[in-house]
């Protein structure tokens, strides 16, 4: 008897401290290795882009000489390192993660009707020529019991942004990653861009545009839910 009482309670002191405190404890420890991860990445990645910094400089003076133009002019005597600088943060989306931005921002909600953010600013480099694309992007997606902070839909499509881009992969690299990560019931991503490529060279078109989409789960499976998301998300079209 005194036995079965004693397990009773062992086992009754053992749920306490499991749902009150060691519960926290455990969660509190895997948030702070988490935490101190990213800090240590983040350090070794920026130790990373200072090391690179030379040469990159190297390469730019080089480039500058082969043009035919004086390094050593006055206006130019930093360019070559500023130009370094640049080309680093116009590509920092190499160095960042899904994970590294989402910080736990994932919820659980009781919430399935469409969720829009749209007219998100992004700027990408074109990897053809290395001249710019710019524009808006519009992501929409339906949760499956969980959503996202909203400024994270910006964050991850600025990542895949910060990179030699072209803009179809761009919009899927997009709805690839929001699917990936919140595992919704469907995810619409469309990019409306001026490419600098067509605009500064080539056919020189100043007012072209460039429309890209991709629709995973129901926005692909159902009409009507795709149409109401343009219709949201682009009402001029």
């Amino acid at each position: 008897m005194n036995s079965h009482c004693n397990g009773k309670v062992s086992d009754s002191v053992e749920d306490f401290h499991l749902n009150n405190g060691f519960s926290d404890l455990i969660i509190d420890t895997k948030k702070s290795a988490v935490v101190a991860h990213r800090k240590h990445e983040t350090s070794r990645k920026e130790s990373e882009d200072e090391s690179r910094l030379p040469l990159l400089e190297a390469a730019y003076t080089s480039i500058l000489r082969h043009l035919g133009e004086d390094t050593d002019r006055e206006g130019l005597l930093r360019t070559p390192l500023r130009a370094a600088k640049a080309i680093q943060f116009f590509t920092k989306g190499y160095h960042e993660t899904i994970d590294d931005i989402l910080n736990n921002a994932i919820f659980d909600e009781d919430h399935e009707e469409m969720v829009i953010v749209k007219d998100i600013d992004v700027f990408s480099l074109c990897e053809h020529h290395l001249v710019p694309f710019f524009g808006k992007v519009h992501i929409g997606y339906i949760p499956n019991k969980k959503v996202v902070g909203l400024s994270k839909l910006a964050r991850i499509a600025e990542i895949f942004s910060r990179r030699l881009q072209v803009q179809e992969r761009l919009t899927k690299q997009i709805a690839m990653a929001i699917c990936e990560a919140l595992q919704p019931k469907g995810v619409a991503v469309v990019i409306e861009a001026a490419h600098m490529c067509m605009v500064m060279r080539g056919v020189q078109k100043m007012n072209s545009r460039t429309v890209t989409s991709t629709m995973l789960g129901i926005y692909l499976e159902d009409p009507k839910t795709r149409e109401e998301f343009l219709t949201l998300a682009m009402p001029q079209c």
